[in-house]
């Protein structure tokens, strides 16, 4: 299924760009940097894996591929989950 109509994306959630650092990831229009220094799960996943990705619910993100679930408050304030920050 192709998710992009005159240029634009229509999926509510996608990785846009993946780098030696970490990867972009497009919600609802608000781009997000996972850092791999942050978010270790993606460091050693496919990059089949990293993008398919999925928006559960309206705060709630799913990578099945690798087991992942992360809700957006933890994408934008990391240092409020410190199991997860390091």
């Amino acid at each position: 299924m192709n998710s992009f109509a005159s240029g634009k994306s229509i999926s509510p959630v996608e990785v846009t760009n993946i780098g030696k650092l970490g990867f972009w990831l497009l919600v609802r229009e608000k781009e997000h940097f996972l850092p791999f220094e942050q978010f270790s799960w993606f460091l050693q996943a496919k990059i089949e894996d990293i993008l398919n990705v999925q928006l559960v619910h309206e705060d709630h993100l799913r990578w099945p591929a690798l087991d992942v679930d992360l809700s957006l408050e933890s994408i934008e304030n990391p240092e409020s989950f410190p199991l997860i920050y390091k």
